[in-house]
C-alpha cells in the first residue's frame, strides 16, 4: 500500500476523532448518531495511522506531497 495521505489530511482526522470521542463521552450524542459518528472515528484513526485513505484510489487522488 503506497500512502496517499499527506500530513494535515492526517491530522484533521484525528482531530474529528477526538472531537467525536469527547463529545460522546460528555454524553452530548448518543443512540445512532454515536453509532455512526463511531464509527466513521475509527476508520479515520485507522487509515491516518497507515496514512492510505482506500477511497482516494479509485479517483487518483493524493494529498501527501511528491518527493522533489
Amino acid at each position: 500500500m503506497k500512502q496517499n495521505m499527506g500530513s494535515v489530511d492526517r491530522i484533521v482526522r484525528v482531530v474529528f476523532a477526538v472531537l467525536v470521542a469527547v463529545l460522546y463521552f460528555t454524553d452530548s450524542i448518543s443512540g445512532t448518531v454515536a453509532i455512526i459518528l463511531g464509527l466513521f472515528a475509527v476508520i479515520f484513526l485507522a487509515t491516518s495511522a497507515m496514512g492510505f485513505c482506500p477511497l482516494y484510489v479509485p479517483f487518483k487522488l493524493s494529498t501527501k506531497k511528491k518527493d522533489a
